[in-house]
């Protein structure tokens, strides 16, 4: 249910395409909430069928042409209502996490260069984010819309520190660990 949430987050802060919102997804919410390019233009076409966005009239003939969204007053009350209500947290998936745990049973033969792999991932990513956080949130940018957004950003620095330190920590167990072996019989 969040992907309609976050088209309707992105038309509220600016009225765009499709393809301007796909754009924007790549540069800021899809770090955190993904998106194909089909997924929200099917997901835009069920908030216009729902009544909850509308497209822009065009100066020009539609056809070829990209339509613009806005947000209508039932989709702002739809994001309102959907923001204020309680939501329990996910439980936490992680494939590498799986995988380590099947490593104890059947060995860790080509783990370790995956652990380093995922370690280089995320220092990139933490370094990305930083020099996000350095050009868009100088001292003194304090308005509630700068703050809240800061505030996400900071949940993927946080996010990307701890899983650099944990790959770290993993990387230097490997090198004290034996040769592969599984650690209880098969």
């Amino acid at each position: 249910m969040s992907l309609p949430h976050a088209i309707l987050t992105a038309l509220l802060e600016k009225p765009s395409s499709g393809l301007e919102l796909t754009r924007r997804f790549d540069r800021s919410i899809g770090y955190f909430w993904s998106a194909t390019h089909q997924q929200i233009y099917r997901e835009l076409g069920k908030l216009e069928a729902d009544g909850l966005i509308r497209a822009l009239p065009s100066e020009q003939p539609a056809r070829g042409q990209k339509k613009s969204y806005e947000v209508l007053t039932a989709g702002r009350a739809e994001l309102a209502r959907w923001t204020a209500a309680s939501q329990d947290p996910k439980p936490h998936r992680d494939t590498l996490l799986l995988r380590l745990r099947a490593a104890a049973v059947v060995g860790t033969a080509g783990l370790e260069a995956d652990l380093r792999r995922h370690l280089r991932l995320h220092e990139r990513q933490l370094a990305e984010y930083r020099e996000i956080e350095e050009r868009d949130f100088p001292p003194g940018r304090d308005g509630t819309e700068d703050r809240l957004r800061h505030l996400v950003l900071r949940a993927g620095i946080d996010l990307e520190t701890f899983w650099t330190q944990w790959l770290s920590r993993a990387v230097a167990e490997f090198a004290e660990l034996p040769d592969g072996e599984p650690t209880s019989p098969a």
